[in-house]
């Protein structure tokens, strides 16, 4: 398997993930909580950094630089889905399941 093809497969599965997600929230009706979406943005940045990568078909600088991207980006969506796991995973009467609502983030915060 051919780098480009790893940056393809990459681009592939998050585009998968995203998609299934927007499945989920227009036609099962799960809305997204503030938290999902930024998990969803951060799976948004990790395709495209897969898809700049299999079309540029970098040499070993450019794969190392793509490779520092992509893990930045996961790593912060990685912080994003800890803390979200963490909230979902407090008592029910200290937070509601996956924190705040927007509206109530916008106005606190």
């Amino acid at each position: 398997m051919t780098p480009r093809l790893g940056y393809a497969a990459g681009f592939l599965v998050c585009a998968g993930l995203v998609s299934f997600a927007l499945y989920l929230q227009h036609f099962q009706g799960q809305d997204p909580c503030p938290l999902c979406i930024v998990q969803r943005v951060a799976y948004i940045v990790l395709a495209a950094v897969f898809l700049v990568a299999a079309v540029h078909g970098p040499g070993r600088t450019g794969a190392a630089v793509y490779g520092g991207l992509l893990l930045v980006v996961a790593g912060l969506g990685g912080a994003v889905a800890a803390r979200h796991v963490w909230l979902q995973h407090l008592p029910k009467d200290r937070i509601p399941e996956c924190g705040p609502g927007l509206e109530y983030m916008l106005r606190k915060y």
